[in-house]
């Protein structure tokens, strides 16, 4: 049984977690503001980018002139995937959904016979794989948007993806990420970016969709050549958007959980603290009474 001493030390360290825990919620309430805000600004860009080059996309989709970044090599042995996670921890279960899911679809592709690379972005989703999929891993980044997350460090990881793909390294590209919904729900987004996903025309349809005709200059060949590259830079930057709103919410949570679950412990413990104490008073008054009686 625990003495009165060792139930305020444990009192007291309980007391300084949760401050710890409050403070850290109120930083997350705060970065998480920033980055809800600017995920949604980058959202529409990104959205209606995609939206474009997909309709480019249809009419070159096949032909012998379209860019590689469209056609892609084509096969699909080799798979890139590029999974984003966070640097720091005390996010709740923000890292560890994306590394399941990064575990089910590396498993799924090599039943399939396919080759599967890794590149990490983030140190924990590192650490995590790397336990078992060690030999996949191909490259890595740690501490992006530490001081900022700006479009320039997304163009350098682009641009390090497509000197990959004109290498021949791998057929199909793919990063995996957090999309922030809300601050107690994230959804673990796969999306390809080589090669340009050319969206399904819907056909049976009852209703005729009538279609614009556009002229475009430059070609749509030399349109979707300048175009693709700095798409894939704008996904990847819309990911890291996505994914750091998502920690700092997953991180609020989980904080706002810690705290709540502090304070029910130092009731509980106090709760002990008074009986233990006042049983000891009570033996000590007996004592007291029945020494009294013997003299």
């Amino acid at each position: 049984m625990p003495s009165l001493k060792d139930l305020r030390v444990r009192i007291n360290s309980v007391k300084s977690t949760r401050k710890i825990t409050s403070a850290m919620k109120m930083v997350a309430a705060s970065k998480l503001r920033r980055a809800q805000a600017a995920a949604e600004q980058a959202r529409p860009y990104a959205t209606r980018m995609e939206r474009m080059l997909g309709n480019l996309a249809g009419s070159l989709a096949g032909q012998s002139g379209a860019p590689r970044l469209l056609a892609g090599t084509g096969g699909d042995d080799v798979h890139l995937i590029v999974v984003v996670t966070s640097d720091r921890s005390l996010c709740g279960g923000f890292n560890s959904s994306i590394v399941r899911r990064a575990r089910a679809t590396v498993a799924e592709l090599q039943r399939s016979g396919k080759t599967v690379k890794l590149v990490t972005i983030g140190r924990k989703g590192r650490d995590q794989l790397k336990r078992d999929h060690g030999a996949l891993f191909i490259d890595g980044y740690e501490n992006v948007g530490r001081k900022g997350l700006t479009f320039g460090e997304a163009r350098e990881i682009g641009e390090k993806i497509i000197e990959r793909f004109e290498a021949g390294e791998f057929d199909v590209c793919t990063v995996l990420y957090n999309r922030f919904r809300s601050v107690i729900a994230q959804e673990v987004t796969l999306q390809q970016l080589i090669p340009f996903p050319v969206p399904e025309v819907e056909t049976g349809s009852a209703v005729p969709v009538l279609k614009a005709t556009y002229e475009y200059e430059p070609s749509e060949e030399a349109i979707l050549a300048d175009l693709l590259p700095r798409n894939l830079s704008v996904q990847v930057f819309r990911a890291l958007i996505e994914s750091f709103a998502s920690e700092q919410g997953a991180r609020m949570t989980a904080m706002d959980n810690a705290t709540r679950n502090a304070g029910e412990m130092i009731n509980s413990l106090t709760v002990r603290y008074n009986r233990t104490r006042q049983a000891q008073i009570t033996t000590e008054l007996t004592e007291i009474i029945s020494g009294a009686e013997a003299l």
